[in-house]
C-alpha cells in the first residue's frame, strides 16, 4: 500500500498531505549543473553503493536514463520526483522505498534532494524519518558545509538548513469566496508561499495548493516547521469558517453544485484532467460537510483518484499509450467505475 492510498492523517478535511525536503551536496562534486557526464554517474554510484549495503532490501533504485517518458512523468504526479528531475540533461536517478513515503533524487538542482510525505498534518514523523536517512548519508560522504552558513545549495534560497516543508491543502471555500487572495498576500510576511499542485511553477487545479516556507537560512528546522504549521492552521481554521458560513447562507446552492458534480462524474463520457480535478474537488467537499453520502464512502479515496486519473497515471493503468481524445474517455470511464453510488439511490 502506497502512502496515499493509507488512512487519513491529522486534519484531513483540509490538509491532504505532508512533505519535507531536504536539499544536501557532496563536498567533493560541483553542483549538478555544472557536472560533467562521468563526474553525475560517480555522484549517482556513490549514494547507490550507501543505500545498497545499509538498507539492500528497503528501497528501489532507478536509473532515469532507462526509463520511459511516462514513467517518468507517472513518478512525478504521485509526487516522488519534480518536474524539474524529469528533464535534467544529466545522467540523475531515484532511489525510493516500498510505500513511496519516502525518496531521494539524486542529481536535481542538488546532488541529493531527501523527501519524505504522509497524509494529512505529520511535519514532525516525516521530519524524523527524512533526518534518519540524512544522517545515514552524512554518516558515510561529506557534505557542502559551511560553519556560517549551513548547509550550501545551488540556490541561495536554500542554503542554511536546505529545508523545505510543506503541506498539500484543499481550501475550495476560500478560493470560491475569493478571500484566499487576501491570505496570499498576508502570508508572504512570514516567509510562507503558495504553489499549484506540483510546486513551484506547477498550477493549482482542484483548489488544491502547496503551501511551503520561503527561507531556510537563519532558522532552525523545528522554527520552520513550527511556524508553517502555525500559518497552515490559520488557513485550515479559516476555511473551515468560510465552510460552515456557506452551509448556513447558501446551503441549497452549495448542495445543488455538489450534486450537479457528482453527475457529471457519474455520467460523463468524457473528462479533461483539469475538469475532473475541479468536480472531485467538489465532491471531496460534500463528502467532509456531510451533503454527499456515498456507499462505502469510508474506502473511497479521492486523493488516491485524483493521482490516478492524471496522464501519466492513466496510461499506466490502461497499459497503453493514449491520445489526448483517449486520455480524455478512458478518465471518464476510470471515475464512474470508481465513483461509489450515492446512498438510497
Amino acid at each position: 500500500m502506497k502512502w496515499y492510498e493509507k488512512k487519513q492523517g491529522a486534519h484531513p478535511d483540509v490538509i491532504i498531505s505532508s512533505r519535507i525536503r531536504l536539499a544536501r551536496n557532496l563536498k567533493d562534486y560541483v553542483f549538478p549543473n555544472h557536472l560533467s557526464e562521468e563526474e553525475a554517474r560517480e555522484a549517482i554510484e556513490v549514494i547507490h553503493r550507501i543505500f545498497s549495503k545499509e538498507k539492500p532490501d528497503e528501497f528501489y533504485y532507478w536509473d532515469m536514463a532507462q526509463m520511459s517518458s511516462i514513467d517518468k512523468v507517472a513518478m512525478m504526479e504521485r509526487h516522488l520526483l519534480s518536474p524539474l528531475f524529469v528533464n535534467m540533461p544529466i545522467p540523475n536517478a531515484l532511489i525510493h522505498n516500498v510505500d513511496e513515503s519516502l525518496s531521494i533524487m539524486v542529481n536535481e538542482e542538488d546532488h541529493l534532494r531527501i523527501q519524505a510525505m504522509s497524509k494529512g498534518a505529520n511535519l514532525g514523523e516525516i521530519f524524523t524519518l527524512a533526518s534518519q536517512v540524512d544522517d545515514m548519508i552524512e554518516d558515510k560522504v561529506d557534505y557542502a558545509y559551511s560553519q556560517e552558513l549551513g548547509y550550501l545549495t545551488a540556490c541561495p534560497t536554500n542554503v542554511g538548513t536546505g529545508l523545505r516543508a510543506s503541506y498539500m491543502i484543499h481550501v475550495p471555500a476560500l478560493e470560491a469566496t475569493g478571500q484566499l487572495r487576501i491570505i496570499l498576500e498576508a502570508i508572504g510576511k512570514f516567509g510562507i508561499t503558495f504553489r499549484g499542485i506540483y510546486g513551484e511553477s506547477s498550477e493549482p487545479v482542484g483548489s488544491v495548493f502547496q503551501v511551503s516556507n520561503q527561507v531556510t537560512l537563519g532558522f532552525s528546522e523545528e522554527e520552520i516547521i513550527e511556524k508553517l504549521h502555525s500559518v497552515t492552521m490559520q488557513i485550515v481554521n479559516q476555511e473551515i469558517a468560510v465552510r460552515d458560513s456557506l452551509l448556513r447562507e447558501r446551503r441549497l446552492e452549495f448542495e445543488d453544485s455538489i450534486y450537479r458534480s457528482y453527475g457529471i462524474l457519474s455520467q460523463a463520457r468524457i473528462l479533461t484532467a483539469k475538469e475532473a480535478m475541479t468536480l472531485l474537488s467538489d465532491v471531496k467537499l460534500g463528502l467532509e460537510l456531510g451533503l454527499l453520502k456515498l456507499e462505502t464512502s469510508g474506502e473511497f479515496n479521492i486523493f488516491d483518484l485524483m493521482t490516478q486519473i492524471q496522464p501519466a497515471n492513466l496510461q499506466k493503468y490502461e497499459k497503453k499509450t493514449l491520445d489526448v481524445t483517449q486520455r480524455d474517455m478512458a478518465r471518464a470511464n476510470l471515475v464512474r467505475m470508481t465513483l461509489p453510488k450515492i446512498q438510497g439511490g
